[in-house]
């Protein structure tokens, strides 16, 4: 039996025992003497143990509990009948009203427990529909995907098979062959990693040193499109996080804004650490921007704006960022830019221990 039901018994019993001494006039009366009116309050005291038995255990509970009152007080009832049968009458119906509490009290909340359990039901089958749902669209996202490097690798192929296409050519199209493989791994890596990502390590991260880390990375990339980066990074912030994973998601957003951005254009980075104590990544570029029907749906796997996107890199940040307790917002105007904010809770050393 599970602890909290027996302290739950245990509660009721001791209530019970309550009540039943004092109908036996074992605890009031020796202080105040025989009265009337300490009979009276038993009879509604026992309505108390009556309705929380029902509230936790149901009818079952709480019909257990009246039979239970009615028989400790049995005696007491053929004692008081002896000395006073007129007085038999109104103890019948007090244990007559046991019953009735009992049973619209435990009624009650079985049926509320029945309401509830089917709209859990409910829920978990919305849920299942939804994972289904999720489920189709990323298969029929994965098969489209696949679909246009493999009719590329197919016709290549083909050409390549062919004695008649000069060296050339074999060269050329030797390289969209391995083009289109590239292409078909990539899709299928991104999807393994939304699909089934690798566990968190979430540990004691120095996310300044990691971020200026990720920048440097990125610069020569940025430079090939001539971007430049300017980042604003506050010295020592400090948050519980996977350096990797972080990594990842600063790489997934840099490369989104750099193809968002013309040349010549700049792109912000700042990180800092606000006065309750959240620790604030914002990516700022102002190129092309993102229309208001577009922005509904940016998080959405396999929804991409750009031809020879998966869709999947912005469904993974945001869920590495709740993985990381964090939250990630998207504004943008269509040719104004775009600005992502990610805002991570700050390192606690005791939640670390």
């Amino acid at each position: 039996m599970p602890t909290e039901t027996k302290v739950k018994i245990s509660f009721i019993v001791g209530v019970v025992t309550l009540t039943i001494a004092i109908h036996y006039g074992w605890v009031l009366e020796p202080l105040l003497g025989p009265s009337h009116w300490i009979h009276a309050i038993h009879g509604r005291l026992c309505y108390i143990p009556i309705v929380i038995a029902a509230s936790w255990f149901g009818l079952r509970g709480g019909l257990y509990v009246a039979i239970a009152i009615s028989l400790l007080v049995t005696p007491f009832i053929l004692i008081t009948a002896a000395a006073s049968p007129h007085e038999l009458s109104g103890e019948v119906v007090e244990v007559v009203f046991y019953f009735a509490i009992a049973i619209l009290a435990g009624w009650l909340v079985d049926r509320e427990l029945r309401i509830r359990s089917k709209q859990e039901e409910t829920q978990l089958q919305l849920e299942r529909s939804h994972k289904l749902s999720m489920v189709g669209r990323m298969a029929a996202g994965v098969a489209h995907e696949i679909k246009n490097p493999l009719a590329s690798i197919k016709g290549a192929v083909e050409i390549l098979s062919d004695e008649a296409t000069s060296q050339s050519d074999k060269e050329e199209f030797t390289g969209i062959v391995s083009k289109e493989i590239k292409r078909i791994d990539r899709t299928i890596g991104e999807f393994l990693a939304f699909a089934r990502p690798r566990e968190m390590r979430l540990e004691r991260l120095h996310l300044s040193k990691a971020l200026r880390g990720s920048l440097k990375q990125m610069e020569a990339h940025a430079a090939k499109y001539k971007i430049q980066i300017r980042p604003k990074i506050e010295d020592n912030v400090i948050i519980r996080g996977d350096e990797e994973k972080i990594h990842q998601v600063v790489l997934n957003l840099l490369l989104n804004a750099i193809e968002a951005s013309e040349s010549g254009s700049t792109i912000d980075v700042s990180l800092t650490k606000d006065r309750d104590d959240h620790v604030n990544l914002v990516i700022s570029d102002y190129g092309k921007g993102i229309s208001e029907s577009e922005l509904e749906k940016v998080f959405e796997p396999f929804y991409s704006t750009k031809s020879s996107g998966t869709g999947l890199g912005l469904a993974i940040v945001r869920t590495i960022v709740e993985n990381h307790h964090g939250e990630i917002t998207l504004d943008s105007q269509p040719g104004q830019g775009t600005v992502v904010k990610i805002t991570f809770p700050t390192y606690e050393e005791k939640s670390c221990r």
